[in-house]
């Protein structure tokens, strides 16, 4: 196998399919699941479509997600405080391996308790219905994009962490320029040091006159410093209202593409829930190599033998669509059964904002429809994270 030509990672999706992931990726899960990759820096890794590999790499201690260890399999690699290639700043616990990854996994957990989320729904439900209420007053046409799927997931998380909304928009344009992979890396490093500037002030004011958000209880905890309390800060705020934001709207899409399951949801609101978990996984918008990892040993899988120091990239939106998994993998199908088992983000706040968002804004507009032909609808196709750049609606 290792005699093989190395495939590229594709990452343009058919503008005939936009829900589905790029169709080379389909047709190498059916030929190889696990095949050889070639990285823009030279490296020749290997790439994951099978779901079953994904989920056992994902799983394997014998694989890091340090990402001085790994190779990008992009031209411009993902943005992170300390750069791609030295170990990640403190508090970036995604690109971590345990006991430092779990250390910090650990005390999030606590603070995303079932207490919390009770006290953030309501609120959550009063942002939802104040973008709804301007919308409404604004009048058709409306970009969903501007006017709902992004404000909500950034006011949310600006109660959470307490940061004033006022400074929202800068959020949002910083996030904007790392996250689309059209812009270089120096342009993006210096959004994310803007942003990471901003939350280390933030972070010191809290100390000085504790809060009653989530950085003052991390705060309160004493086992942070203000440098993992600021990356902290940063990454919620980055993949908080980046993946909401953008499932918020490509999921609104996907839901007016296929009236018939738009009309399942509106008729039966016990089908919310599992309609959550079959939107992230038929939509799958982390999309873009990630996420990826570098195996620390020798290690023997799916037939293959993978050596030590060579990159794995799991194609999630392949993953997502492995028959093998998910029966009829390309229907949309909000009753669909064990749809939660697919490989995504975990946000349970994130899960929560699209519960209240979709099922409000269907009450609220149940003639919501498209402004523009759907093939019109500009999609993030070079962002880490897919979605809709712009969503005109009208009702």
């Amino acid at each position: 196998m290792r005699d093989e030509q190395p495939v590229t990672l594709p990452t343009r999706r058919d503008p005939r399919s936009p829900f589905a992931p790029p169709p080379e990726l389909e047709r190498q899960r059916a030929a190889r699941p696990l095949a050889r990759l070639a990285f823009p820096d030279g490296h020749v890794g290997w790439l994951v479509t099978g779901y079953d590999l994904a989920r056992a790499i994902l799983a394997d201690s014998r694989f890091s997600a340090r990402p001085e260890l790994r190779h990008s399999p992009l031209a411009r690699p993902n943005v992170r405080p300390g750069g791609h290639d030295r170990p990640p700043a403190p508090g970036w616990f995604p690109s971590m391996d345990p006991p430092d990854h779990t250390r910090y996994r650990r005390l999030l957990t606590g603070q995303f308790t079932v207490r919390r989320m009770r006290r953030l729904e309501p609120r959550i439900t009063e942002i939802v219905a104040d973008r709804l209420d301007a919308m409404a007053a604004a009048g058709p046409p409306a970009d969903l994009v501007a006017a709902f799927a992004l404000p909500v997931p950034s006011l949310v998380i600006c109660e959470l962490l307490g940061v004033p909304y006022d400074d929202h928009a800068f959020f949002e344009a910083q996030t904007a320029v790392i996250v689309d992979m059209d812009n270089d890396e120096t342009r993006a490093m210096n959004a994310l040091g803007a942003l990471a500037g901003y939350l280390g002030e933030l972070v010191r004011r809290k100390r000085a006159q504790p809060a009653d958000d989530l950085l003052g209880d991390l705060i309160a905890a004493g086992d942070l410093t203000d440098e993992e309390l600021a990356n902290i800060a940063l990454l919620l705020l980055v993949a908080g209202h980046e993946t909401t934001a953008n499932m918020l709207s490509l999921g609104v899409l996907a839901l007016l593409r296929h009236p018939d399951q738009l009309a399942a949801l509106r008729a039966d609101a016990t089908l919310t829930d599992n309609a959550v978990e079959e939107l992230m996984r038929y939509l799958t918008i982390l999309h873009l190599g990630a996420p990826n990892r570098a195996a620390l040993e020798d290690v023997e899988i799916g037939g293959s033998l993978i050596r030590a120091g060579e990159t794995v990239v799991m194609a999630l939106p392949a993953v997502n669509r492995d028959p093998a998994r998910f029966p009829d993998p390309g229907t949309l199908r909000l009753d669909r059964a064990g749809a939660g088992r697919h490989l995504g983000f975990g946000q349970q706040l994130a899960r929560m904002e699209m519960r209240i968002g979709f099922r409000a804004l269907f009450e609220r507009f149940p003639a919501l429809r498209l402004a523009v032909p759907a093939e019109e609808v500009p999609l993030r196709e070079n962002a880490l994270v897919y979605g809709a750049w712009r969503l005109p609606v009208a009702w």
